[in-house]
């Protein structure tokens, strides 16, 4: 599994996915979810499902990892300097990785 982010060509496929995923609700990695960086971006293994997802794009695994210290992803994506005009590049991301348990609605710590 890759949730690294999808051109337009591939939009249109992950839009319904990436609209059930709120932009402006707190989230976090899964508690049985390991990160290991990677020049690319990173792997994330979750022990409980044992699965695999890939982040190819350092940016994206700055966003996931800012998301635990913020209020929301959006708060968590302006954080880290993304662009509004690109979040919903990244949204979809964030759903693919949330459709996996990569991450849960959680709470800011």
């Amino acid at each position: 599994m890759s949730a690294d982010l999808p051109d337009e060509r591939g939009a249109a496929g992950l839009a319904s996915a990436a609209a059930g995923f709120d932009l402006d609700r707190a989230w976090r990695l899964h508690p049985q979810v390991s990160v290991r960086p990677e020049s690319f971006g990173a792997l994330l293994y979750h022990f409980g499902t044992r699965k695999l997802s890939f982040l190819k794009e350092p940016a994206l695994l700055a966003l996931v990892e800012a998301l635990p210290a913020h209020a929301s992803a959006r708060a968590a994506a302006a954080a880290v300097g993304l662009p509004a005009a690109s979040l919903d590049r990244y949204q979809r991301a964030l759903a693919t990785l949330a459709a996996s348990s990569m991450i849960v609605e959680g709470s800011p710590l």
